[in-house]
C-alpha cells in the first residue's frame, strides 16, 4: 500500500525494502525480491487504478482563458482593468 500510494520509483522502492526487510518482524529478502518484480511490471497498471478510484463522476475535459482589459467606463479609474475569464468544460468520466 505504502509503494503504490506514493508511486515509488526504482530508487525509493529499494531502499523502502531495504529497510523492511531489516526492520523486526518485516519481510525477507526473498519476498522483497518479488514485490519489487511486481511492482516493476505492473507499476503504470496500479498507479492509473488508483488515480481512477480517486477521481468523482466528473472530469476537466477543455480549459481556455483569456484576460480582457476594459477601454470604455463611465468612471476613469476603470480603464484598463484587468478581468480573467475562465471557461472549463466538465465530462463524465471514460467519455
Amino acid at each position: 500500500k505504502s509503494i503504490a500510494s506514493a508511486d515509488m520509483d526504482l530508487n525509493q522502492l529499494e531502499a523502502f525494502l531495504t529497510a523492511q526487510t531489516k526492520k523486526q518482524g518485516g519481510i525477507t529478502s526473498d519476498q522483497a525480491a518479488v514485490i519489487a518484480k511486481f511492482w516493476k511490471n505492473h507499476r503504470i497498471k496500479i498507479h492509473e487504478s488508483l488515480i481512477n478510484q480517486s477521481r468523482w463522476d466528473n472530469v476537466l475535459k477543455n480549459m481556455n482563458w483569456r484576460v480582457d482589459l476594459k477601454s470604455q467606463s463611465r468612471h476613469v479609474d476603470q480603464i484598463n482593468t484587468p478581468v480573467a475569464i475562465v471557461e472549463m468544460e466538465l465530462g463524465k468520466n471514460g467519455q
